[in-house]
């Protein structure tokens, strides 16, 4: 664990020459980081710590239709795995997503790393990532544009951005909470088709989602929890703010409903955990703000499966 540790400050460190400059969003490389609605079932994809956390190897699938009848709207697929070791304080994962939405396609590659330290109610959690962000943009399918374009000089804008983050992450039987750096570093254009890296920690954003489970019967539980994503840079912004219930009828059928207050959704959410191991997973944004004039909604649909004896009928996961 202090390998990995040493290795991300060596990294952060290594681009101070920018660290404080004022530049214009023009300048910034933006790659477009969807919204998920499914992190509530996927943990990994918000935070790294959560890597090993379900006691098994945990692969799951999900498949994201962004602002449904808008034309190039995002179209976002995800696969990630995760495991603990064999001495159960270590945990290794794999993360992806890849995302096409108007004439440029993204992906995104991370390897997880977390370790995992014993309390006397629970266990805390250590992770890293570490992978590379890509991005291929071809401007001769926009409509309009005549050649030369002082703007759009080139038919295609390839990038390749590597980067690391990390997370915190503690769980039990009750309660979980987690709070999670995505990126380190940032990029920006630096003139004739290169790119600059620079780490500067006012751009940091910081991802906090944590929640519980009040046993209301055998028979029925619920699952409050809420997530907010927020940045420090100069709009000082909040990215995302989710307050999410579920409702679990005999472990079985997950009925649950979010808010997400930043962009007026309203999103359902519906489960069923078909055996022990298996779960498919579905949810709904209905945008009940602006976008609703432009756009019918989200869907996403999420598919894990769990290897391993510790997951049974009479021990399930509910984080």
């Amino acid at each position: 664990m202090h390998r990995f540790l040493v290795i991300i400050v060596i990294v952060i460190l290594s681009f101070p020459e920018l660290q404080g400059q004022e530049m214009s969003d023009s300048s910034r490389i933006t790659l477009g980081y969807p919204v998920y609605s499914q992190y509530i079932q996927n943990g990994l994809m918000i935070n790294p710590a959560y890597a090993g956390s379900r006691e098994a190897l945990s692969t799951a699938l999900s498949y994201r239709m962004q602002w449904m009848g808008t034309k190039g709207a995002p179209v976002l697929q995800t696969i990630s795995l995760h495991t603990p070791m064999k001495n159960d304080k270590v945990a290794l994962g794999l993360k992806a997503r890849f995302m096409q939405y108007g004439v440029t396609k993204s992906a995104s590659v991370f390897a997880v790393y977390a370790y995992h330290i014993k309390l006397a109610r629970g266990k805390l959690s250590l992770g890293l990532k570490a992978g590379a962000d890509v991005s291929n943009t071809d401007y001769s399918g926009l409509l309009g544009i005549t050649r030369p374009d002082p703007v759009f000089t080139e038919d295609e804008r390839k990038y390749i951005l590597p980067n690391a983050g990390f997370g915190v992450y503690y769980f039990n039987d009750r309660v979980f909470g987690g709070l999670s750096i995505p990126s380190f570093l940032c990029y920006r254009n630096a003139g004739n088709g290169n790119t600059q890296a620079f780490h500067d920690f006012k751009e940091y954003e910081f991802i906090i989602n944590a929640g519980g489970l009040i046993n209301i019967s055998p028979l029925f539980r619920f699952k409050p929890s809420f997530l907010v994503n927020y940045s420090f840079n100069n709009t000082k912004k909040l990215n995302q703010f989710d307050i999410n219930g579920n409702l679990i009828i005999a472990d079985i059928v997950w009925v649950g409903a979010s808010y997400r207050t930043t962009e007026q959704v309203l999103v359902g959410l519906l489960q069923f955990q078909i055996t022990p191991q298996l779960m498919a997973g579905f949810s709904y944004d209905y945008p009940a703000g602006r976008m609703n004039t432009y756009s019918k909604g989200s869907s996403e649909f999420v598919l894990r499966y769990e290897f391993g004896s510790k997951v049974s009928a009479a021990n399930p996961r509910y984080f």
